[in-house]
């Protein structure tokens, strides 16, 4: 008797079948998000309700009412106030942000010599494009023209050098000021901070103990006190004829400060790692330092990005205190501006503070934006 061979072998993928509608789609992602359940539909509404009751009024002052152009005080004043608004209707006055806004970019800078600090960030966005991107290449050669290179040429044309006209630093300000105060409190923190907390793990007493107290004490102060004590305390002990520029003082001491903080993060890091990863550094006959290089400090790192990049978005936002040494940031120079007679409004100071939390607001939110993008790049512990 025949026998009919009935198998069947597929030779080809059967093709992916799509979600069911009930995965997939905004109404999924409401119900999921904000619907899930009664708690959860509670705050969603009443969140909504809160919106609705203060957006329309917000949207008002800060665009419908606004005064977008003008010379002077006039344009955002009402006309009881001597300007040229109906009363009860003035709204944000732009037109002041406008006017100043040279000055809250560069403070006091000579307009003349704007194309110094302008090629300054061009050079900057031009390094630090590519050392965000991970998979660019020639990263040492990067990282020496951004943190090594830049900052000297930096120093000498906005200070002036090469023949260019001399600029106190007096007259820097606005937002250059808040960026370069950040970009090396930063730069000089990261690794500092990991210095200082290899030092407190470090089983020489005398390391250790000096790294202790330098965390402990910056920490137990504010940032105000350090800025005073780098500002006004240290060249009364200084001999008769030294001095330190102002701004090299605050960035000293921003540094500093940051850098305790950076240490108590880092060594959080430190103490996750499980002691099978040094012991395997060990047997592997690597030396204290190859093993922190290679093994511990890549691990430790990627498990405190988060609390590497809060440490930073707080440096940033704390550099408007050097406002109290007599140096004009961006929120220094925004209240600096708001004496002008010229534009002395009801309106004027909430404008200028708007102003410059909005720009606070970018920066910082860039840094979240990106740290979440380098957790899940270097998020390879669960991937397949």
């Amino acid at each position: 008797m025949a026998v009919t061979d009935f198998s069947y072998v597929r030779r080809q993928m059967e093709p992916a079948k799509p979600a069911p509608s009930s995965q997939v789609g905004v109404i999924h992602w409401l119900r999921t998000n904000l619907f899930a359940s009664a708690g959860d539909t509670i705050l969603t509404l009443a969140a909504l309700a809160l919106l609705a009751y203060i957006l329309p009024g917000l949207i008002q002052w800060l665009f419908i009412n606004a005064s977008w152009t003008g010379a002077d005080r006039k344009a955002c004043a009402t006309v009881s106030q001597g300007g040229i608004l109906p009363d009860g209707q003035s709204g944000a006055c732009w037109a002041f942000v406008s006017a100043k806004f040279q000055q809250f970019i560069f403070g006091r800078y000579p307009s003349s010599l704007y194309w110094r600090p302008m090629l300054v960030m061009a050079m900057f966005v031009v390094l630090l494009i590519p050392m965000l991107m991970p998979k660019a290449p020639f990263k040492g050669w990067n990282a020496l023209a951004l943190f090594i290179v830049l900052p000297v040429v930096a120093f000498f044309l906005l200070g002036g050098g090469f023949g260019l006209q001399p600029v106190e630093t007096q007259l820097w300000g606005g937002l250059m000021v808040t960026l370069i105060l950040s970009f090396f409190g930063i730069t000089v923190s990261l690794p500092f901070g990991i210095l200082l907390a290899l030092g407190r793990r470090s089983n020489m007493p005398v390391i250790k103990m000096l790294c202790v107290l330098f965390i402990e004490i910056i920490r137990g102060i504010p940032l105000i006190t350090v800025l005073f004590m780098a500002s006004v305390m240290l060249p009364l002990f200084l001999p008769d004829g030294w001095t330190f520029d102002k701004l090299l003082r605050a960035l000293i001491g921003v540094s500093l400060f940051s850098s305790a903080y950076m240490a108590e993060v880092i060594r959080g890091g430190l103490q996750a790692m499980p002691k099978g990863q040094f012991e395997g550094a060990d047997s592997l006959g690597l030396s204290y330092w190859q093993k922190m290089r290679l093994v511990i400090l890549p691990q430790a790192i990627k498990l405190v990005i988060p609390g590497i990049v809060n440490t930073f978005i707080g440096l940033f936002k704390d550099t408007s205190l050097v406002y109290i040494i007599g140096m004009f940031d961006l929120l220094g120079i925004v209240t600096l501006n708001q004496s002008d007679a010229n534009w002395s409004t009801p309106v004027t100071p909430v404008t200028g503070y708007v102003f410059a939390g909005f720009v606070f607001w970018i920066f910082c939110f860039a840094m979240s934006r990106y740290s979440l993008f380098m957790e899940r790049h270097l998020d390879t512990g669960h991937k397949r």
